[in-house]
């Protein structure tokens, strides 16, 4: 195998993921020619739609921003693509397979740029697109009125001073650090209160399942820790049927030979929140996610999760 193709999304962001996972490849694989191709997802094609689960509706595959480099992967148009993990559904495509995830993951924390919360006044305008952390903003701030919006950062960035100008924009700290544009976070918000989506940070390596060479040329690239973590905050958010438009957040962290996964499920109101943390060995990182799924849910997750689906 001389020539790896692979795809990513078309935005500032998605080339710079690419880029950062290419980077160790081609230092380890200096006999192989990676070549980058970019796929202009559903997501990205419609900008006018606020709700990123309209946009999936409209799509093929009923993914917003995989669904095209999915079909791509398995017509052996590229060979490998490189994802965002929380932009990435929990159900596996038939024909294509995850690679172990690798390291280091990027900051996992949202942020808000333009205000701190404390320094939001009453009634601020902040914009996102995103249920969770609308339902997680109004939580913690109800008074707040939040604005959709969707796009490339640094677009939604420029909505703090330009036309419809909102007082603040809410985050990913990972696209931000990547993309070089740090400078631009007034404040990363506490794990605790303000849980990040399963997988948010990590990128996820998509390669077909019957592609044995390419299989074992990147086999070994994982980060373990990082894996596990990622795996653990999937496996709850498929326990719990959700996606990336559900207002669930998850958060693992690993202390040795345990791992702690800490699950937050917010109505969109922001009115209710139910929280769940369990605590387990390292080794069965799926079996701890289902059991904060099953903790989350006797605590009321299951009628939250239900009013939103209706």
């Amino acid at each position: 195998m001389t020539t790896v193709i692979v795809g990513s999304r078309a935005s500032r962001l998605a080339r710079a993921q690419v880029r950062e996972w290419l980077g160790p490849m081609r230092e380890r694989f200096p006999q192989v020619t990676f070549r980058q191709r970019v796929i202009l997802e559903g997501g990205d094609e419609d900008r006018r739609t606020a709700s990123l689960a309209e946009v999936a509706a409209k799509t093929e595959s009923g993914n917003a921003f995989s669904g095209k480099q999915q079909r791509a992967l398995l017509a052996g148009q590229v060979d490998v693509v490189v994802h965002s993990f929380k932009d990435l559904p929990t159900e596996p495509t038939p024909g294509l397979m995850l690679l172990p995830v690798p390291g280091p993951r990027e900051d996992v924390r949202d942020v808000l740029c333009g205000h701190t919360l404390a320094t939001l006044p009453p009634g601020a305008r902040v914009g996102t697109g995103a249920q969770r952390r609308i339902a997680q903003l109004r939580a913690l701030r109800p008074d707040i009125v939040t604005v959709p919006i969707r796009g490339n950062v640094p677009p939604r960035l420029g909505r703090i001073k330009g036309p419809g100008a909102v007082d603040a924009v809410l985050l990913a700290a990972a696209g931000l650090g990547r993309l070089g544009i740090g400078a631009e976070i007034s404040e990363h918000l506490d794990v605790t209160t303000f849980p990040p989506s399963p997988g948010q940070g990590a990128l996820a390596i998509q390669v077909r399942t019957e592609d044995e060479r390419l299989r074992e040329l990147l086999a070994g690239i994982g980060d373990p820790v990082v894996d596990a973590a990622v795996r653990a905050e999937r496996s709850m958010l498929e326990a719990l049927h959700g996606g990336c438009s559900v207002p669930v957040g998850a958060h693992a962290t690993v202390s040795g030979d345990s791992m702690h996964l800490s699950g937050t499920v917010t109505s969109l109101d922001g009115k209710e929140q139910v929280r769940a943390t369990v605590s387990d060995l390292l080794g069965d990182p799926e079996g701890l996610g289902q059991a904060v799924a099953a903790e989350l849910m006797k605590r009321g997750a299951d009628g939250i999760l239900a009013a939103i689906r209706a």
